[in-house]
This record gives C-alpha cells, structure tokens and sequence, in this order.
C-alpha cells in the first residue's frame, strides 16, 4: 500500500514539473521523425503532425494544464528567437541565385503571399468568422515567429495566429508534394521556392529533407516571404479595417 502511495507522490510530481513537458515534447517528435523515416520520407506521414497528435493526446489523457505544458516547452519555444535570426543566412547564400532569377522569385513570392492572405481572409469574412479569427489569418502567411510578432501589431491574438501558422505550414508539408506533381513542376528550384512561401519553416524542413537545393530556395523564400510580410501585412491590414 505505501509502495502504491509512493508512486501516486511520484507521478503527482512529475505530472506538474516543466521537465516532464519537455521530454513529452521531444519525445514525440522523435516518434514522429521515426515513423516519416520508416514510411520512407512520405509527406503524410509528416513528423511534426504526429507529434502535435501525441503531445495534445498525452497531455489531455493526463489533465496536463496548458499553463503547466508551456513552462517546459518554452525552453523549445525560446529556439523560435534564434531561427527567425538565422534566416538571414539562407537570403545572404541565395543572393547570386536571386539575381538570376530574381523575376519569376519576386512574382511567385509576391503571388504567393498575397493569395495566401486573400483567400484565407476572404473565406474565413464569407464563413461570418468573428474578427479575432479573420484578424489572425492577416499574419498566418508567414511562418510562426514573425507571424506572432506581426499579430501583436495589428492587434490580433498571438496564439490563434501561432495556431493557424502551424496548422497551415503542416497542411503545405504534406500536400505540397502532390500538388507540385501535379503541376509538373520537376526543377528543385522551382519545387523548393513555392513550398517556403506556402508551409514556411516546417515545409523546408520537409523540402531538404528531399533535396539541397529545393531546402535552400525553400528557405529562402521562407526568409523573404517573412521579411516581405512583416512590412507589407500591417499596412494591408489597417487599409483594409480603416
């Protein structure tokens, strides 16, 4: 009985420290990048999708508080700083590359950006969505970090925004593929770029993964689509709501 009683303590405590929230997180996407490895990189079997499904599985079949999850992932959620940084890195290694395509870059970047904004706003305005949820769509576009900062300007949530980041990004990592193939677009330059603009960092992830140079175009544009909407979306938005 004092055994059993100890193992209750123990659990109780491990279920409310920051440390088990951690390894949960990690955890997960470690199941996750198994089962893409074993499905032989397949797009729907997208790693950060299962290990989203895991973690929200685990932690509700616990009764984990979201506030209790957070002060553990937060330790990952502090690396989100460093990479926005770090897009600098592939825009600087792209620049020749840029140069010599710099027409049809800017057009699909320029392309791709806004119709991601326009549909997602116009679809969410013709469903009668509150304008938390339209105002959240504005910054979804681009990838999560800057997304959030961008939503703190216009006045939208940073959680809802973050959410339909993500959601968005997992959503272009498993579908690019198909409909790339679809098109027929072969060239890894011209795979790698679109996938950046539409499913940001995790649709790079997933684009070197494949391929270097289609990884490097990816992020690429993931960089420029971020720069672009940093500037560009609050100044959509308030012409728009003025």
């Amino acid at each position: 009985m004092n055994e059993k009683n100890s193992i209750v303590e123990i659990w109780v405590y491990l279920s409310g420290s920051p440390l088990l929230a951690l390894f949960i997180t990690l955890a997960a996407f470690q199941v996750g990048l198994f089962v893409y490895q074993k499905s032989k990189q397949s797009p729907l079997a997208n790693p950060v999708a299962i290990a989203v499904i895991l973690v929200a599985t685990f932690i509700q079949v616990i009764d984990m508080p979201y506030a209790t999850y957070f002060q553990g992932a937060q330790f990952i959620h502090f690396l989100l700083g460093s990479a926005t940084v770090s897009l600098a890195i592939p825009i600087y290694r792209g620049l020749g590359s840029l140069k010599k395509r710099s027409f049809p870059l800017i057009v699909a970047l320029l392309a791709g950006g806004g119709a991601s904004i326009l549909s997602a706003v116009g679809i969410a305005t013709l469903l009668g969505a509150d304008k938390t949820i339209i105002g959240a769509m504005y910054s979804k576009s681009v990838t999560a970090p800057i997304a959030m900062g961008i939503a703190e300007r216009i006045g939208a949530s940073p959680t809802l925004t973050a959410i339909f980041a993500v959601a968005t990004g997992i959503l272009g990592a498993i579908l690019a593929p198909f409909v790339l193939n679809a098109l027929g677009m072969k060239s890894w330059w011209q795979r790698g770029f679109p996938i950046g603009v539409a499913a940001h960092g995790l649709g790079t992830s997933r684009a070197f993964s494949i391929n270097h140079e289609a990884g490097a175009y990816a992020s690429l544009a993931m960089g420029m689509h971020g720069i672009v909407g940093a500037i560009a979306i609050p100044v959509l938005f308030h012409f728009f709501n003025s």
